[in-house]
């Protein structure tokens, strides 16, 4: 893969949004030629429990697990990091992986922008807001969340398994 073709982003706790020492992986158009089998490639990297549809319009966050999103169809601006942090566009073809903890919420999007979304080991994902009655629990919960084994689109040996196994 050429790694001209990836981003990556750190975001700081905020105070609300918890954030990761991780960092956010964007691959741009990454699937060109597997929108239609994005789940399956997922899937086949372990990346499971997938659906299909949109991003939420508020900020949240997951604490138990880290999460992927591959854009099928449209655009739009995704912030990440919370209510201070780095407003993205994506587009169909490009894959976001987001850490456990780090904020998101879709801006704007065309009406036809849709993700396919999947987590390492199929792991149930929790929905947090960045509540103040929250917080003892999410910073022990993304403390907790392990590394995946596999990059969602290279498997063992991809960019993110690299990027992430480098990270203290």
């Amino acid at each position: 893969m050429n790694n001209q073709n990836v981003e990556t982003f750190y975001f700081s706790d905020n105070g609300r949004i918890p954030n990761n020492t991780l960092p956010l992986v964007l691959y741009r158009r990454i699937l060109e030629d597997r929108i239609d089998s994005c789940a399956e490639l997922f899937k086949q990297n372990n990346w499971t429990n997938s659906w299909e549809n949109g991003v939420f319009n508020y900020h949240h966050y997951h604490s138990n697990t880290h999460e992927v999103l591959g854009v099928i169809s449209g655009t739009a601006s995704i912030t990440f990091g919370g209510v201070n942090g780095e407003t993205v566009e994506v587009e169909k073809g490009d894959v976001v992986v987001i850490p456990a903890g780090v904020g998101h919420k879709k801006e704007q999007g065309s009406t036809d922008f849709k993700v396919v979304g999947a987590y390492p080991n199929g792991m149930p994902h929790d929905l947090k807001t960045g509540k103040v009655e929250e917080r003892p629990e999410v910073l022990e919960n993304i403390q907790n969340v392990p590394l995946p084994s596999t990059d969602p689109l290279q498997g063992r040996n991809g960019y993110l398994i690299e990027q992430w196994s480098n990270i203290d």
